[in-house]
């Protein structure tokens, strides 16, 4: 059953459960009072009924429902229907859920200044609290409410921001992967096509690397999509910078020579670093690869008492990379690093050496 059905259908039991004991109510209210001739008429009856009935539609017009109620309660009680009341609570009480207060008072008044007026109040100061309670009473339910469904509203908005969040970080792994790999296999098609005729064996060497690293990307692939099905897909084993020398040989494929070296004592690191560190080496060579015009890059990992600094540098030209590797508005490349190192408390700068190529330093906590 929808929402909808359920409120409906709850709506109609209040009803009808309103009617019946406001009925009841009022038949034995005038034979405990000994007074047969006071039962409610037909007409009294009738105003029962409409109180009753006009509450099906409380939850979307709560104040006209609520001056219905309260017109056809005050009718039915002049007319000998002592205890036509328990229609008017409902009324108040979803005006107040409703947030509308001032309806909901100005009935509490109304309600009140009819009963002191007619003189059927036994005890006015007695209703009077009542009122006032049932006002109060009203008022911290929907306080209540309204916490709620703050907090639920709080709970899906943080399940919805990290649903972002990790579309953007399988968008940036995406984005490393197949950057870099197609980087390499560029480089590699344009050597075996150079290569055909002259030197056949080393054109071979160049489509077994691209044959190879378009291996490794698809297996990488695999695992970054696999967060995307339902199914468990074969994962490739975390980027980390355990896995920095693989990074390295498949630049060499591409003809880039590629150092990596290490100071400090070498830790394991958080999981969120250790991934890091190898996204953004892994993006600082397929800029070096694509745009820099050099011939080789260095690697080193600093380790240090509370961080771990990471140093990529080229021998090129020292111009900032276009393209894919993206400036700061293009949310890959350069941002894109920049934004790992962010959401882990940590920083990137890059930018031309004093003495020729290109430099990125990342730093990163743990």
């Amino acid at each position: 059953m929808t929402t909808t059905a359920r409120q409906r259908a709850t709506d109609v039991a209040i009803a009808a459960l309103v009617i019946g004991v406001e009925l009841a109510a009022s038949l034995a209210t005038s034979r405990w009072h000994g007074a047969p001739e006071s039962r409610p008429g037909t007409f009294g009856i009738i105003l029962v009924v409409t109180s009753g009935l006009a509450l099906l539609a409380r939850r979307r017009y709560p104040v006209a429902v609520l001056a219905i109620v309260l017109g056809t309660t005050l009718g039915a009680d002049a007319l000998g229907a002592r205890a036509a009341w328990l229609g008017l609570i409902v009324a108040f009480f979803t005006a107040v859920l409703r947030g509308r207060r001032a309806a909901a008072i100005a009935s509490l008044v109304i309600g009140y200044a009819a009963s002191v007026w007619s003189g059927t109040s036994e005890s006015n100061l007695l209703l009077a609290a009542g009122l006032v309670t049932l006002l109060s009473v009203a008022e911290l339910t929907r306080v209540a409410a309204a916490r709620t469904a703050a907090d639920r509203r709080g709970r899906e908005e943080a399940a919805a921001r990290r649903a972002s969040d990790e579309r953007l970080a399988i968008a940036r792994d995406l984005h490393d992967v197949v950057a870099h790999s197609i980087s390499v296999i560029n480089v590699q098609a344009n050597t075996a096509l150079h290569l055909m005729d002259r030197q056949p064996d080393r054109a071979r060497e160049a489509l077994t690397a691209i044959r190879e690293v378009s291996g490794q990307a698809l297996t990488e692939l695999g695992s970054v999509l696999g967060a995307l099905r339902d199914t468990a897909a074969p994962l490739a084993p975390a980027p980390g910078v355990a896995r920095l020398d693989e990074l390295a040989a498949r630049a060499r494929d591409a003809g880039f020579a590629v150092s990596v070296a290490a100071e400090g004592s070498a830790r394991p690191l958080p999981a969120g670093v250790d991934a890091a560190a190898y996204r953004i080496v892994q993006e600082a060579l397929t800029n070096a690869v694509r745009h820099s015009g050099g011939r080789a890059a260095n690697v080193l990992l600093r380790y240090g008492d509370e961080d771990l600094a990471i140093e990529v540098s080229d021998d090129g030209g020292g111009a900032l990379p276009a393209g894919g590797g993206g400036g700061a508005g293009s949310g890959n490349g350069l941002a894109g690093m920049a934004e790992r190192a962010r959401a882990l408390g940590g920083s990137v700068d890059a930018g031309p050496r004093p003495g020729g190529g290109f430099l990125v330093l990342a730093r990163l906590p743990g």
